[in-house]
Formats: C-alpha cells, sequence, structure tokens
C-alpha cells in the first residue's frame, strides 16, 4: 500500500443520501474499518515479524485500533499483545524544556530512550521483556509489566513509534510499520473541501479530553496548537517508513459530532478567539445529518473519544 496517496474526498450530499438509512450507515461504516484491521492483522502475520510499530496523529485512533490488532492477531491462532511508548516517559523533573520553561512532553527525549530500547532488544531476542508502567498521577514510572510476545506479536504504539532512533540498535527487518490516519475528507457541493481530517481529530480530542481525561475545552483548544507542530516535527517525516497504513475512517461520524459536541457544557474559561475556534468547528459539521450516538456499538473505536453508551 503506498502510504503517500492522496486523501478520498467524499460529498456531502452522498453523506446525506447514506444517512437517510442510519443503522445501515453505522454497519457499513463499522464493518469497513474492521475489514481493514483483518486483513493487516494477516499481513502482519504473513511478514514474520514479531514486532509492530504503530503511530498516527493525535486522536487518529491509534490506541484503540493497536488493541483491536491484537485481538485480530489472536483471532488467527497467535499471541499478541500492546505496549504503549507512554510507559517509557522519563517522569517528572527528566523532561526537555520548552522555549517558555514548561516541560516539553511531545520531543523524543522526553521517554527513556535507554529502557526503551534495551527493551526492544529482548522482544527482538528473546520475545519476553520487563517494561515500565508509569504512573500520571505522580508522573514517574511505578512498577513494571511482564511483556510476553514469544510465538506472537507485540505492538507498540506512540507518537514516536516510527522514529528511527528507536529501532537503531535492531535489523533493518525486525520491525513492521504502521501509521494510522483518517484518510476521508468532505467536499460542499461546489467540490471545495468543507471538512478536513484535523477538524475530526479535533472533535474527537475535545470530547475525549473532557470525557476520560477531566480537560475543558479551553485546555484542548491551548494545547492543539503544540499538538499539530509536534505532528509536523515527529510523526510526518517518519510517515514513508510505514510499511502499511491503517486507515482509522469511520464515515458516519461525521453525522455524530454536531448533537455531540453542542451537548458539551460551556466553559467559561475560553477566550474569544478559542470560542470563535469552537464555533468555527461546530459549523463544520451543520452540513450533515445529525445521528445519534446509539448507533454507536459498544466495542466501536469510536468509543474511545465518545464514552460509552449513555455517557
Amino acid at each position: 500500500m503506498n502510504v503517500t496517496q492522496r486523501k478520498r474526498f467524499v460529498s456531502c450530499e452522498l453523506i446525506a443520501l447514506a444517512a437517510g438509512q442510519p443503522q445501515a450507515f453505522a454497519e457499513m461504516s463499522e464493518r469497513q474499518y474492521r475489514d481493514r484491521i483483518q486483513w493487516i492483522a494477516g499481513e502482519i502475520l504473513a511478514s514474520g515479524r514479531h514486532i509492530v510499530m504503530l503511530t498516527g496523529a493525535s486522536a487518529a485512533g491509534k490506541t484503540t485500533s493497536a488493541h483491536k490488532l491484537a485481538g485480530a492477531i489472536q483471532s488467527l491462532g497467535r499471541r499478541s499483545v500492546v505496549l504503549s511508548l507512554d510507559d517509557f516517559y522519563a517522569g517528572e523533573g527528566r523532561y526537555p524544556k520548552n522555549p517558555d520553561g514548561s516541560d516539553d512532553y511531545e520531543s523524543l527525549q522526553s521517554l527513556d530512550l535507554p529502557v526503551l530500547r534495551r527493551c526492544l532488544e529482548e522482544l527482538h531476542q528473546r520475545g519476553v521483556c520487563q517494561a515500565p508502567v508509569f504512573d500520571f498521577k505522580i508522573q514517574q514510572p511505578n512498577g513494571v509489566q511482564t511483556i510476553d510476545c514469544r510465538d506472537g506479536v507485540v505492538i507498540i504504539e506512540g507518537l514516536h513509534a516510527l522514529n528511527p532512533e528507536l529501532t537503531k540498535d535492531l535489523p533493518p527487518d525486525a520491525v513492521f510499520c504502521l501509521y494510522a490516519g483518517l484518510r476521508e475528507e468532505y467536499a460542499a457541493p461546489d467540490g471545495s473541501r468543507c471538512l478536513a481530517t484535523r477538524d475530526i481529530r479535533l472533535a474527537r480530542r475535545l470530547v475525549r479530553d473532557f470525557l476520560f481525561r477531566g480537560h475543558r475545552a479551553s485546555f484542548t483548544l491551548g494545547l492543539w496548537g503544540h499538538v499539530c507542530n509536534g505532528e509536523e516535527r515527529y510523526i510526518k517525516p517518519y510517515k514513508p517508513r510505514a510499511d502499511l497504513l491503517l486507515d482509522t475512517t469511520h464515515t458516519y461520524e461525521v453525522c455524530l459530532w454536531r448533537n455531540v459536541l453542542d451537548s458539551m457544557p460551556p466553559d467559561p474559561a475560553l477566550t474569544s478567539v478559542q470560542q470563535r475556534q469552537l464555533e468555527a468547528l461546530c459549523r463544520k459539521f451543520v452540513p450533515f445529518p445529525a445521528l445519534g450516538t446509539e448507533l454507536v456499538p459498544q466495542d466501536s473505536m469510536l468509543r474511545e473519544f465518545i464514552g460509552p453508551q449513555g455517557v
């Protein structure tokens, strides 16, 4: 697969037509994603490689997709486990600094690289390692976890997964590289782009940050510029290393975000600029028919962002 392929353009009219049968639309979108996961699982096993490095931009769905891939590999009769690069954070007091003096969590040097490289070498040679567990409440490593991929596959997911500095001590053919991203954007009746993948990812992140991380919209929007800059610096330069692209598009989700965003409580901490940014984002979903989140299966990747039913 060519990971530099152009994104697909889908017209608003086609979305409106599909949304006329909402259940069928949702099921088709979910099935397409499941089929991609299953196909990539087969490709990984066919490659004979035991370490998968998976990255993607913020809110691309890489974490849930990593676990979906592990499940698909297990369904094919092989052991599979997921390891997050977040567990290799160096910890409070060891992070590099941004120019304003704040901790830089995006930099490669925010990870404990010697420990990470040791784990990767042990996984390659023996299929098992003792990896750290990072405690975000105390901002320090706290405990260890046994990662065992003997006769199977370990999927290592995170921001820097495709950076060759992580795997420089391994043979060139030791790892299978994956890039997770949305590949579908949407066109107005005049053919112009009206909704980009970055807009969808921001909607995903706004809701996930609020539901699962305790962050209001002002925090997420304030951080978003740094996040996007980090993607340009630390992810996109290594995208050509990917063996395959994992498309995390769920076409029907463009019909979900208007209601979901509208249901979020107001944030009095929003600046006037952030308020306009949020309003502009919400307007981008207005051209699409509004569908309810009850259409989203409980095991859908989208639940990573919208939470379980009833939340």
